[in-house]
């Protein structure tokens, strides 16, 4: 028996598997808003057999997009036209899911395929924020650091859009911690160099994700999972590692984030990643053996065998995949068939298999 094709239970909802697909930006909103290809795009996963799909990092203020082209739930409108998206998943027979997000000193910026670094205001580019006036090179914007009442709306922003994501019927809500996005930026001291509150030693660098934490929880219903993504580690000497994620993540847990999302990187432009594959797995481990939190494994897990073993050891409760899903929107039946078990496959798409 499969255990990958086991369900996963979480608070009111159950899992159909332990395959979920990661969020990954699209750069194909306009004003924030999804459109049709979000709709396929997310949809044709679910119909894929995926447990959960998440969609894109969905800023959570017009200022915390990655890119002017990036998706938002800072207005009801929005929230609108994710309503239909999070439907169909629904209907799927997958849970819709979303991660919501602040780009820090990394907004700004341009989709990848239409270049690289800041976008001038004159083209759409805004000012962007950060806890300390350091950029992340030379090509991004110089960011301003955030006096205490944009903290403050930072938090606020974080609790409104998760409002208006369970109006639009996400099921999953994630907190994106990681990949040097603003909170990420408060965690690491090679991004945070305040001498307040929300800076200096470790309690005042997670500070601020743990008022967004429990912001979210309170506009979050009870019966739902939240989730947070970290990065387990800069890959720098000097700024976060493993050791402060597996602290950081006792201290979620009991404010009631239920799966920890174990990624790593994305903070300083001198990261040394020793990639591989599942080279991520090893953080996922640590920290649900550790902190007694379930968690997700990303990273380089390609495969039926890989993502089977991983949930097999008791290294993470589930998998999250993004590229492979980018090539193979079926990966999830494809898996369930190569592990001998039968797909989970629509009812329209049964003599395909």
């Amino acid at each position: 028996m499969s255990v990958l094709f086991q369900p996963l239970a979480q608070r009111s909802l159950t899992l159909r598997n332990r395959l979920v697909v990661s969020p990954m930006c699209q750069y194909s909103a306009r004003d924030g808003v999804p459109g049709d290809w979000h709709l396929v795009h997310l949809g044709s996963r679910a119909v894929g057999g995926a447990a959960a799909v998440v969609a894109e990092a969905t800023a959570v203020s017009p200022e915390g997009r990655i890119s002017p082209d990036d998706t938002g739930l800072w207005n009801d409108a929005q929230a609108a036209a994710w309503e239909p998206v999070a439907a169909f998943v629904r209907a799927q027979g997958a849970i819709p899911a979303v991660q919501l997000a602040h780009a820090g000193r990394k907004a700004s910026t341009h989709a990848p395929w239409r270049g690289r670094g800041a976008v001038p205001e004159a083209e759409g580019g805004w000012t962007v924020v950060a806890p300390s006036a350091l950029a992340f090179d030379a090509t991004y914007p110089q960011p301003q650091a955030l006096d205490d009442a944009g903290i403050a709306k930072v938090v606020d922003d974080f609790r409104q859009a998760a409002r208006r994501a369970l109006a639009a019927g996400f099921e999953i809500a994630e907190v994106h911690a990681a990949h040097g996005y603003l909170l990420h930026q408060f965690l690491s001291p090679l991004a945070n160099r305040r001498d307040d509150g929300y800076g200096g030693g470790f309690d005042g660098r997670v500070r601020l994700l743990l008022e967004v934490i429990a912001a979210v929880r309170e506009a979050w219903p009870e019966r739902l999972p939240l989730w947070v993504r970290l990065s387990a580690t800069d890959w720098v000497d000097g700024g976060w590692d493993v050791d402060q994620s597996v602290e950081l993540a006792r201290r979620l847990a009991p404010l009631g984030v239920d799966l920890i999302d174990v990624s790593s990187g994305g903070l300083d432009a001198g990261q040394r990643i020793e990639v591989g594959p599942g080279y991520q797995v090893p953080f996922a481990r640590r920290i649900r053996a550790e902190a007694g939190v379930a968690t997700g494994a990303v990273g380089l897990i390609e495969t039926a065998q890989q993502a089977e073993a991983v949930v097999a050891a008791g290294d993470a409760d589930l998998v999250l995949a993004g590229r492979v899903f980018l090539r193979d929107p079926y990966f999830a039946a494809h898996a369930a068939q190569a592990l001998g078990i039968e797909p989970p496959t629509p009812p329209q798409y049964l003599r395909g298999w």
